[in-house]
């Protein structure tokens, strides 16, 4: 089959899903809602908008005038900038820092190695800066070991001087150390000045010579776009912690006056347990050649074919390692020593946004922890912005337009590097299973069904009495267990899912992976904590017929016997229904999407969870019971959470029943803390990482 083909069938497939489930949201949402959503669907997505390159103003030939730079007595990281002439490069690189100071304390050092230009005279009159001039010219790794040893910060950062570094450089490094504690140097990604990638972490060959990964290419391109374990990183822009950088001796002087430093102590770094890790969040300009050229066979830059021979004969055992020469890198070859998985879903996760999305991006942690290669394909093809960059700061190699094009043919260039692939979504897998089975027929497939799709449309079909929506859900469970026979392993996050589908589809492998979230542990006592909370999208009918109910015949009641009470509705795309109904209502208040919920959980005393009708696990009652929160819901809204009423939670289904438990609730200090104390239990227990762990590890790497 060709690759257009290929592409074809997907579409063809998507299209008619498409239909289907835009004739169901007809009836479940609405026109309006219906069309935004078929418009989602269906426009071209745009490339990724990222903010140009920074170049100051003064750079690079302007006169000199003074200025300051960020400086710390007690400074996190100490960025030590080795000059020799080129003052005008410096002040440029020096400029840029002040231009947008890092919200990390550092202290910036410059090593003069004896120049002979104006550096001796501007750099004292830098306001914050630590100018050191050394007694005599020892080259590039003497001036780097003399910044070493005056450095006073956690990390060290090796910056060139013909570098710009671009706004949000340095936290970005460090912020790498925080999240990977077995990091033990992180490089920047570096790029030409017209924007074109110059490096994103470097090759190394078996015969010591060295691949500059993604030259010339785009630094968006999702080949180099993400946290990535690399031979090593270019020292134009590198971070080491100080106390390893130490212990390793610096730069090895064997390689004076310079070239194979940097890459020599990539490899000590390994050698001693860490990881060496490019970090393309961090961007910095270099402008390649300025201090020693490009000619390597005259001046300094003739050390760095010497020494490749110095290196290969130090690192002779460590390079049989190595890719060949004459390789071409990429993803396959450079992740070829770990298991890569794929996930394929509609869109990217938004955790801030929905339950499932939580649960995504905290079961990608763990299969990273794991060592895992993952990448993400949004089959929409979009690049979400931050949410993207999130996935690409953790290490997940994630495609998006204009790189991806079509599902089919880009399956058919990739599918053979994998061993698991997962379909999030019955509509996904439907459309994606049968190209799997052609491009990665070696791969174990996994279906995660989020919830039973089937069994969430039956019992909203039945809640609305509607005898359509009651065949549609009929045609989803045909659809949905098909799936399910035809992959290899289905995820569930019920535990009363399992038991319906032991009855529904008993020949299926199922495994349970339920919501997935660190305990927070209790928020604000009792007495202190104030309101109710009510946390969901709207763009998920169950929340729709949630708040419907619950505004317009559950908080009235409630209101009655607690006047001063208040309810905090949270949740994006709020119709306008919602906002009328709540205008009538008082003590009600609508703030939609909220970038940060930790606070109302933290503050608020109660949580409801007034859903009639759903599938799977409620995410929102594992967040609030994350966080010591109790929550009052309906018996739909605990099915399948091992939640006790009473103990646990408190349960209710009629109007006047939730209302009269909520009261209870808010008023009785001590059955608040029991369900508490209880709540936290629970997630610990059932609805962990820890918990999942041995669930997770049999489904992606047995």
């Amino acid at each position: 089959m060709s690759m257009s083909l290929a592409d074809a069938r997907y579409h063809l497939k998507r299209i008619v899903g498409l239909i289907r489930r835009g004739l169901a949201s007809l009836r479940t949402r609405g026109w309006r809602a219906t069309l935004h959503r078929v418009g989602v669907h269906t426009r071209r997505q745009p490339p990724p908008q990222r903010a140009p390159l920074f170049f100051p103003e003064a750079a690079p030939f302007a006169p000199f005038a003074p200025f300051s730079v960020p400086a710390s007595e007690q400074p996190r990281a100490s960025i030590v900038i080795p000059v020799y002439n080129h003052c005008a490069h410096t002040l440029a690189c020096l400029r840029a820092l002040a231009a947008h100071p890092p919200a990390a304390s550092c202290e910036i050092l410059v090593v003069d190695d004896g120049s002979s230009d104006e550096t001796a005279t501007w750099m004292p009159q830098v306001q914050g800066l630590r100018y050191h001039l050394r007694e005599r010219n020892g080259g590039f790794i003497a001036a780097c070991n003399d910044g070493l040893r005056l450095s006073r910060g956690d990390y060290v950062v090796l910056l060139n001087n013909d570098t710009v570094p671009q706004p949000g450089w340095l936290d970005a490094l460090l912020d790498t150390f925080a999240r990977v504690p077995e990091a033990g140097l992180v490089g920047a990604q570096l790029l030409y000045p017209d924007g074109r990638l110059q490096e994103s972490g470097g090759v190394v060959f078996d015969d010591g010579s060295c691949w500059s990964y993604g030259r010339f290419e785009s630094p968006e391109d999702p080949r180099y776009a993400s946290l990535r374990d690399a031979d090593y990183c270019s020292g134009a822009a590198l971070a080491v912690p100080r106390a390893l950088f130490e212990q390793l001796g610096g730069l090895d002087a064997r390689y004076a006056p310079a070239y194979y430093e940097d890459t020599d102590l990539a490899f000590k770094v390994r050698a001693a347990g860490r990881r060496v890790l490019v970090q393309p969040a961090s961007r910095v300009v270099h402008d390649e050649g300025t201090s020693n050229g490009t000619d390597t066979g005259s001046g300094v830059k003739a050390y760095q074919v010497r020494n490749q021979q110095v290196f290969a004969d130090k690192w002779r055992d460590a390079l049989r390692r190595q890719l060949p020469v004459g390789s071409v890198p990429g993803p396959a070859l450079l992740h070829r020593d770990q298991r890569q998985i794929l996930v394929l879903d509609e869109s990217m996760p938004h955790p801030d946004r929905d339950s499932a999305s939580l649960r995504q991006v905290n079961l990608i942690r763990m299969l990273l922890a794991q060592g895992a290669h993952v990448v993400f394909v949004p089959t929409r093809g979009e690049h979400a912005g931050g949410a993207t960059e999130a996935l690409q700061a953790m290490g997940v190699e994630v495609w998006h337009a204009p790189f991806l094009g079509g599902i089919g043919s880009w399956l058919r260039d990739n599918g053979k590097r994998f061993a698991v692939v997962m379909m999030v979504r019955y509509h996904v897998a439907n459309e994606c299973l049968a190209l799997v089975r052609e491009f990665a027929p070696q791969a174990r497939t996994v279906f995660d069904t989020v919830d039973l799709h089937y069994l969430r449309e039956r019992r909203g079909a039945e809640v609305a009495g509607d005898a359509s929506l009651l065949r549609g859900a009929e045609r989803t469970r045909a659809s949905e267990l098909a799936i399910m026979a035809a992959t290899d392993i289905t995820l569930l996050v019920s535990a009363a899912e399992q038991e319906q589908l032991r009855v529904d589809a008993p020949q299926v492998r199922v495994e349970l992976v339920s919501n997935l979230h660190e305990v927070a542990g209790h928020g604000l006592p009792y007495a202190q904590r104030h309101d109710l909370v009510f946390v969901g999208g709207f763009r998920h009918p169950p929340n729709l017929d949630a708040m419907q109910w619950f505004i317009g015949e559950v908080f009235p009641r409630i209101r009655v016997q607690l006047p001063d009470v208040r309810f905090h509705c949270i949740g994006a795309d709020v119709p306008e229904a919602i906002q009328a109904l709540a205008a009538a209502c008082p003590g009600v208040i609508v703030h939609g999407y909220v970038p940060d919920v930790v606070p109302y959980m933290e503050q608020a005393r109660l949580a409801v969870a007034p859903l009639r009708y759903g599938a799977g696990v409620k995410g929102k009652v594992n967040l609030s019971m994350a966080h010591g929160q109790p929550v009052v819901a309906t018996s739909c809204g605990v099915e399948g959470m091992f939640l006790r009423d009473g103990q646990d939670v408190r349960v209710a289904d009629e109007a006047q029943a939730f209302a009269d438990a909520v009261v209870q609730l808010y008023a009785d200090p001590v059955l608040w803390q029991r369900l508490s104390d209880n709540g936290l239990h629970n997630i610990a227990r059932h609805f962990s990482m820890e918990a999942a762990q041995a669930a997770v590890t049999r489904v992606f790497f047995d």
